[in-house]
């Protein structure tokens, strides 16, 4: 491992309840930690199932130098190798796409989509091919999300999978289809796109689409957890999600909020939606003539799940939208945006693919701005940690995971 001193300096320097020091939001030298050391050392979201929904279907996941392929077996199984030929190394794919094999476009390996190596010409007596098989990296299907881990010693999962997928399995993803997909590029460093979803301090002076779906409760104020006071005083508020609840009650889809439960790191949140809607479009209506949960288009409700350190999820009655990030350089971040939908759902007839992302579009590009002005101004000898608002609990969230792992992977 490289030695990263000045890093592990920022990290002693840090903060609760404050910004994290500028050298780990700007510099050269966090970019390569984060991308060499401590997002290896996690559990990252990279796409669906949908991506990958029959055998032969390949999507590709990529974080700094490192690419992984993610493929559906001939067997309907899921899994992910680095994209590698353990030839010589050469990378095997450039994108995603649907093949019966994989083969390398230097030599000719040839792979099984299990990762068995099939053929190699002209290899020595001695050489066999069960030892030259792709290597595996670890996967973890929750719910229809599907995650990795780049360590050779993933940390546990177990109880992230156990709450999401309750959650989610009325959406049963298996029956979905990938509609529409965004790559934006970011200029902000990946720590700052994250801590601007984290909140929604700014979102009444920023969000003109989103909040006619979405009110700002949930994103860090409203939804007190444990008897807790809330960070806010709305009785009218606190009377409207009570009888939310009631009726989530009577539908059986009521779960008490999940919020980064004992030292883990996923947030789930059934939450009410604002002004009439019952899904996450312009005018809250469904955006898809095809329902994709078994309670009709009625309800004033939609799913949302966050996970540290790199995605955010929302499930409606009609499409789910997935978004996930990572970091292309120290002021460069790729932002990925999915929209899915029915299985059964034809675009121009059920669903119009504009009307479905519009809403997520507008506000991705916003908070594309405040990101970069976020990221401009921290650059500038002016900038110290400054500390977080009573609303902006989420991104403390998100900074001391970012800060604990750091640390642990620093050992320091």
């Amino acid at each position: 491992m490289m030695h990263f001193d000045a890093i592990a300096e920022s990290l002693k320097q840090d903060k609760p309840g404050f910004t994290l020091p500028q050298k780990l939001y700007v510099s050269e030298e966090a970019y390569k930690f984060d991308t060499e050391v401590m997002l290896k050392s996690v559990w990252l979201y990279a796409c669906t199932v949908a991506h990958v929904e029959n055998p032969g279907d390949r999507f590709l996941f990529e974080l700094g130098e490192t690419s992984v392929i993610v493929v559906r077996s001939k067997d309907g199984a899921i899994k992910a190798f680095h994209n590698t030929c353990t030839h010589r190394g050469a990378k095997l794919c450039d994108g995603a796409g649907k093949s019966a094999r994989l083969v390398c476009p230097y030599h000719q390996w040839t792979f099984a989509l299990d990762g068995k190596l099939l053929a190699a010409r002209n290899m020595p007596e001695e050489f066999d091919k069960a030892d030259y098989g792709l290597r595996p990296v670890a996967l973890e299907n929750i719910g229809g999300l599907i995650f990795l881990c780049l360590s050779d010693n993933p940390p546990p999962i177990d109880r992230v999978k156990a709450d999401i997928e309750e959650q989610i399995a009325i959406y049963d993803m298996t029956k979905l289809k990938v509609a529409v997909q965004d790559d934006l590029i970011e200029p902000a460093n990946w720590k700052l796109v994250m801590e601007n979803n984290r909140e929604c301090y700014h979102c009444d002076a920023s969000h003109p689409e989103l909040l006619k779906s979405l009110s700002t409760y949930g994103f860090g104020k409203g939804l007190p957890e444990d008897g807790e006071n809330d960070v806010v005083d709305d009785a009218a508020f606190d009377a409207m999600l009570e009888a939310q609840r009631q009726r989530w009650m009577e539908l059986g889809i009521f779960h008490e909020l999940v919020e980064f439960p004992d030292g883990w790191w996923h947030r789930v949140a059934r939450l009410p939606l604002a002004n009439g809607a019952v899904t996450q479009t312009l005018d809250g209506k469904p955006a898809s003539k095809k329902m994709i949960w078994p309670h009709g288009d009625k309800e004033e409700t939609s799913l949302s799940i966050w996970t540290q350190p790199n995605s955010w999820h929302h499930f409606c009655c009609d499409h789910v939208v997935t978004f996930s990030l990572t970091p292309l350089g120290p002021d460069k971040t790729l932002l990925r945006t999915t929209w899915l939908v029915h299985e059964d759902a034809v675009e121009g007839v059920d669903y119009d693919p504009e009307n479905l992302a519009a809403v997520w579009r507008a506000t991705n590009a916003q908070d594309s701005h405040l990101s970069a002005v976020n990221h401009a101004g921290i650059k500038g000898d002016g900038y110290r940690p400054g500390m977080y608002s009573v609303e902006e609990k989420l991104v403390d969230a998100f900074k001391a995971f970012y800060v604990e792992r750091s640390r642990a992977a620093l050992g320091v």
